[in-house]
Protein backbone atom coordinates (compact mmCIF):
# COMPACT_ATOMS: atom_id res chain seq x y z
CA UNK A 1 0.00 0.00 0.00
CA UNK A 2 2.90 2.44 0.81
CA UNK A 3 4.90 1.48 -2.74
CA UNK A 4 1.14 2.73 -4.01
CA UNK A 5 1.13 5.53 -2.32
CA UNK A 6 4.68 6.66 -3.51
CA UNK A 7 4.43 5.77 -6.94
CA UNK A 8 1.21 8.14 -7.14
CA UNK A 9 3.24 10.97 -5.27
CA UNK A 10 6.32 10.77 -7.41
CA UNK A 11 3.87 10.34 -10.76
CA UNK A 12 2.28 13.83 -9.21
CA UNK A 13 5.48 15.68 -8.15
CA UNK A 14 7.04 14.47 -11.76
CA UNK A 15 3.75 16.53 -13.96
CA UNK A 16 4.67 19.49 -11.30
CA UNK A 17 7.77 19.52 -12.33
CA UNK A 18 7.43 19.36 -16.00
CA UNK A 19 4.59 22.09 -15.67
CA UNK A 20 6.93 23.88 -13.77
CA UNK A 21 9.76 23.71 -16.72
CA UNK A 22 7.19 24.56 -19.54
CA UNK A 23 5.78 27.75 -17.76
CA UNK A 24 9.46 28.61 -16.68
CA UNK A 25 9.90 28.18 -20.65
CA UNK A 26 7.57 30.16 -21.96
CA UNK A 27 8.45 32.98 -19.51
CA UNK A 28 11.90 32.94 -21.24
CA UNK A 29 10.40 32.73 -24.72
CA UNK A 30 7.91 36.12 -23.92
CA UNK A 31 11.73 38.10 -22.60
CA UNK A 32 13.51 36.78 -25.13
CA UNK A 33 10.74 37.55 -27.80
CA UNK A 34 11.00 41.45 -26.64
CA UNK A 35 14.49 41.84 -27.42
CA UNK A 36 16.41 42.75 -30.61
CA UNK A 37 17.11 41.83 -33.10
CA UNK A 38 13.77 40.18 -34.73
CA UNK A 39 15.05 37.55 -37.50
CA UNK A 40 12.44 37.49 -39.51
CA UNK A 41 14.14 35.41 -42.08
CA UNK A 42 13.62 32.32 -39.09
CA UNK A 43 10.21 33.75 -38.36
CA UNK A 44 8.92 33.67 -41.75
CA UNK A 45 10.35 30.32 -42.53
CA UNK A 46 8.47 28.80 -39.40
CA UNK A 47 5.54 30.68 -40.83
CA UNK A 48 5.75 29.02 -43.97
CA UNK A 49 6.33 25.31 -42.27
CA UNK A 50 3.44 25.75 -39.74
CA UNK A 51 0.80 27.84 -42.14
CA UNK A 52 1.50 27.18 -46.20
CA UNK A 53 2.52 23.52 -45.66
CA UNK A 54 -0.78 22.71 -43.39
CA UNK A 55 -3.32 24.19 -45.31
CA UNK A 56 -4.08 21.48 -47.55
CA UNK A 57 -4.45 19.07 -44.25
CA UNK A 58 -6.59 21.62 -43.00
CA UNK A 59 -8.75 22.26 -46.11
CA UNK A 60 -9.28 18.60 -46.43
CA UNK A 61 -10.33 17.91 -42.96
CA UNK A 62 -12.53 21.18 -42.73
CA UNK A 63 -14.24 19.97 -45.86
CA UNK A 64 -15.34 16.27 -44.93
CA UNK A 65 -16.05 17.74 -41.71
CA UNK A 66 -18.54 20.02 -42.91
CA UNK A 67 -19.66 17.57 -45.29
CA UNK A 68 -20.28 14.94 -42.31
CA UNK A 69 -21.84 17.55 -39.95
CA UNK A 70 -24.46 18.46 -43.16
CA UNK A 71 -25.13 15.06 -43.49
CA UNK A 72 -25.70 13.66 -39.90
CA UNK A 73 -27.60 16.95 -39.11
CA UNK A 74 -30.22 16.69 -41.89
CA UNK A 75 -31.20 13.34 -40.54
CA UNK A 76 -31.24 14.45 -37.18
CA UNK A 77 -33.64 17.30 -37.94
CA UNK A 78 -35.63 15.91 -40.76
CA UNK A 79 -37.63 14.02 -38.20
CA UNK A 80 -38.49 17.51 -36.69
CA UNK A 81 -38.98 19.26 -39.77
CA UNK A 82 -36.08 21.72 -39.03
CA UNK A 83 -33.81 20.53 -42.32
CA UNK A 84 -33.60 25.09 -42.71
CA UNK A 85 -30.78 24.70 -39.61
CA UNK A 86 -28.84 22.60 -41.56
CA UNK A 87 -26.59 25.29 -42.53
CA UNK A 88 -26.46 27.50 -39.17
CA UNK A 89 -25.89 24.44 -37.46
CA UNK A 90 -22.50 23.82 -39.30
CA UNK A 91 -21.53 26.94 -39.72
CA UNK A 92 -21.96 27.34 -36.03
CA UNK A 93 -20.01 24.07 -34.88
CA UNK A 94 -17.15 24.83 -36.76
CA UNK A 95 -16.31 28.50 -36.30
CA UNK A 96 -17.12 27.96 -32.56
CA UNK A 97 -15.49 24.73 -31.83
CA UNK A 98 -14.40 22.17 -34.58
CA UNK A 99 -12.51 24.54 -36.21
CA UNK A 100 -10.35 25.33 -34.33
CA UNK A 101 -9.71 22.46 -32.35
CA UNK A 102 -9.62 19.97 -35.46
CA UNK A 103 -7.04 22.43 -36.73
CA UNK A 104 -5.11 22.52 -33.98
CA UNK A 105 -5.20 18.89 -33.61
CA UNK A 106 -4.18 18.18 -37.05
CA UNK A 107 -1.14 21.18 -36.93
CA UNK A 108 -0.42 19.30 -33.65
CA UNK A 109 0.12 15.91 -35.14
CA UNK A 110 2.15 17.63 -38.30
CA UNK A 111 4.27 20.88 -36.48
CA UNK A 112 4.33 19.80 -33.13
CA UNK A 113 5.88 16.55 -33.70
CA UNK A 114 8.46 18.01 -36.23
CA UNK A 115 9.01 21.03 -34.02
CA UNK A 116 10.29 18.13 -30.97
CA UNK A 117 12.15 16.14 -33.31
CA UNK A 118 14.08 18.72 -35.03
CA UNK A 119 14.97 20.17 -31.33
CA UNK A 120 15.57 16.66 -30.15
CA UNK A 121 17.90 16.11 -32.83
CA UNK A 122 19.82 19.01 -32.30
CA UNK A 123 19.77 18.60 -28.34
CA UNK A 124 21.16 15.16 -28.51
CA UNK A 125 23.87 16.06 -31.09
CA UNK A 126 24.95 18.86 -28.65
CA UNK A 127 24.40 21.46 -31.17
CA UNK A 128 22.24 23.15 -28.82
CA UNK A 129 25.31 23.04 -25.88
CA UNK A 130 27.30 24.75 -29.06
CA UNK A 131 25.15 27.68 -29.19
CA UNK A 132 25.50 28.53 -25.74
CA UNK A 133 29.69 27.85 -26.46
CA UNK A 134 29.27 30.43 -29.09
CA UNK A 135 26.91 33.05 -27.20
CA UNK A 136 24.17 32.35 -29.14
CA UNK A 137 20.93 31.91 -27.32
CA UNK A 138 18.85 28.60 -28.64
CA UNK A 139 15.59 29.94 -27.08
CA UNK A 140 15.41 33.28 -28.96
CA UNK A 141 17.43 31.60 -31.86
CA UNK A 142 15.16 28.41 -32.17
CA UNK A 143 11.72 28.68 -30.03
CA UNK A 144 10.78 32.08 -30.23
CA UNK A 145 10.37 32.07 -34.27
CA UNK A 146 8.27 28.71 -33.90
CA UNK A 147 5.96 29.51 -30.96
CA UNK A 148 5.28 33.17 -32.49
CA UNK A 149 5.01 31.23 -36.45
CA UNK A 150 2.29 28.97 -34.83
CA UNK A 151 0.34 31.83 -32.43
CA UNK A 152 0.17 33.57 -36.06
CA UNK A 153 -0.95 30.90 -38.64
CA UNK A 154 -3.53 28.92 -36.59
CA UNK A 155 -5.87 31.56 -36.75
CA UNK A 156 -5.27 31.98 -40.48
CA UNK A 157 -5.68 28.00 -40.76
CA UNK A 158 -8.97 28.36 -38.57
CA UNK A 159 -10.56 30.66 -41.52
CA UNK A 160 -9.54 28.55 -43.66
CA UNK A 161 -10.99 25.27 -42.15
CA UNK A 162 -14.14 27.08 -41.24
CA UNK A 163 -14.65 28.36 -44.96
CA UNK A 164 -13.52 24.90 -46.35
CA UNK A 165 -16.43 23.57 -43.75
CA UNK A 166 -19.14 25.96 -44.75
CA UNK A 167 -19.04 24.86 -48.45
CA UNK A 168 -18.67 21.49 -47.77
CA UNK A 169 -21.74 21.46 -45.86
CA UNK A 170 -23.15 23.84 -48.54
CA UNK A 171 -22.39 20.74 -51.19
CA UNK A 172 -23.88 18.13 -49.44
CA UNK A 173 -26.70 20.12 -48.03
CA UNK A 174 -28.20 21.71 -51.21
CA UNK A 175 -26.84 19.70 -53.93
CA UNK A 176 -27.15 16.26 -52.62
CA UNK A 177 -29.94 16.76 -49.67
CA UNK A 178 -31.69 18.98 -51.72
CA UNK A 179 -32.32 21.45 -48.99
CA UNK A 180 -32.87 25.17 -50.63
CA UNK A 181 -29.97 27.49 -50.80
CA UNK A 182 -31.63 30.72 -49.87
CA UNK A 183 -32.93 29.25 -46.83
CA UNK A 184 -29.24 27.28 -45.74
CA UNK A 185 -27.25 31.11 -46.44
CA UNK A 186 -29.91 32.82 -44.87
CA UNK A 187 -30.26 31.23 -41.54
CA UNK A 188 -25.64 31.11 -41.35
CA UNK A 189 -26.21 35.36 -41.54
CA UNK A 190 -29.26 35.16 -39.02
CA UNK A 191 -27.60 32.85 -36.61
CA UNK A 192 -23.94 33.01 -36.58
CA UNK A 193 -22.45 35.84 -35.45
CA UNK A 194 -19.20 37.95 -35.37
CA UNK A 195 -18.14 36.87 -31.59
CA UNK A 196 -18.81 33.30 -32.67
CA UNK A 197 -16.05 33.65 -35.59
CA UNK A 198 -13.28 35.85 -33.66
CA UNK A 199 -13.69 33.16 -29.99
CA UNK A 200 -13.23 30.55 -32.17
CA UNK A 201 -10.19 32.72 -33.61
CA UNK A 202 -8.92 33.32 -29.75
CA UNK A 203 -9.00 29.34 -29.32
CA UNK A 204 -6.92 29.01 -32.50
CA UNK A 205 -4.33 31.11 -31.12
CA UNK A 206 -3.83 29.67 -27.82
CA UNK A 207 -4.03 26.46 -29.70
CA UNK A 208 -0.85 27.38 -31.34
CA UNK A 209 1.26 28.87 -28.78
CA UNK A 210 0.11 25.40 -26.69
CA UNK A 211 1.05 23.16 -29.28
CA UNK A 212 4.52 25.00 -30.49
CA UNK A 213 4.92 25.56 -26.12
CA UNK A 214 4.95 22.09 -25.57
CA UNK A 215 6.88 20.68 -28.93
CA UNK A 216 9.76 23.11 -28.34
CA UNK A 217 9.60 21.92 -24.57
CA UNK A 218 9.82 18.28 -25.30
CA UNK A 219 12.47 18.42 -28.06
CA UNK A 220 14.67 21.02 -26.20
CA UNK A 221 15.27 18.58 -22.94
CA UNK A 222 15.52 15.52 -24.60
CA UNK A 223 17.82 13.06 -23.53
CA UNK A 224 18.71 9.36 -24.30
CA UNK A 225 19.86 9.63 -28.16
CA UNK A 226 17.77 8.19 -30.66
CA UNK A 227 15.21 6.66 -28.82
CA UNK A 228 14.94 9.74 -26.74
CA UNK A 229 14.04 11.73 -29.60
CA UNK A 230 11.34 9.06 -30.80
CA UNK A 231 9.96 9.01 -27.40
CA UNK A 232 9.78 13.03 -27.12
CA UNK A 233 8.11 12.74 -30.08
CA UNK A 234 5.43 11.07 -29.44
CA UNK A 235 4.99 12.41 -25.67
CA UNK A 236 4.63 16.17 -27.42
CA UNK A 237 1.72 14.95 -29.96
CA UNK A 238 0.32 13.60 -27.04
CA UNK A 239 0.23 16.37 -24.23
CA UNK A 240 -0.35 18.91 -26.60
CA UNK A 241 -3.01 16.74 -27.85
CA UNK A 242 -4.52 16.41 -24.29
CA UNK A 243 -3.90 20.32 -23.25
CA UNK A 244 -5.37 21.49 -26.17
CA UNK A 245 -8.58 19.73 -25.30
CA UNK A 246 -8.72 20.75 -22.03
CA UNK A 247 -7.90 24.60 -22.95
CA UNK A 248 -11.00 24.46 -25.13
CA UNK A 249 -13.19 23.38 -22.63
CA UNK A 250 -11.62 26.21 -19.97
CA UNK A 251 -11.70 28.80 -23.06
CA UNK A 252 -15.37 27.76 -24.06
CA UNK A 253 -16.91 27.94 -20.36
CA UNK A 254 -15.35 31.03 -20.17
CA UNK A 255 -16.24 32.74 -23.93
CA UNK A 256 -19.86 31.15 -23.84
Amino acid sequence: MLRFFEYIGAKVLSILEEMGRIVSLFVNVLLWSLRPPIRLRLLFKQMEFVGVNSTLIVMLTGAFTGAVLALQTYYGFRKFSAESLVGSTVALSLTRELGPVLTGLMVTGRVGSAMAAELGTMRVTEQIDAMYSMAVEPVKYLVVPRIIAAALMLPILTIICDFVGVIGGYFVGVKLLGINSGIFLSKIYEIVELDDIYNGLIKSFVFGVILAIVGCYKGFYTKGGAEGVGNATTQAVVMASVMILISDYILTSLMF
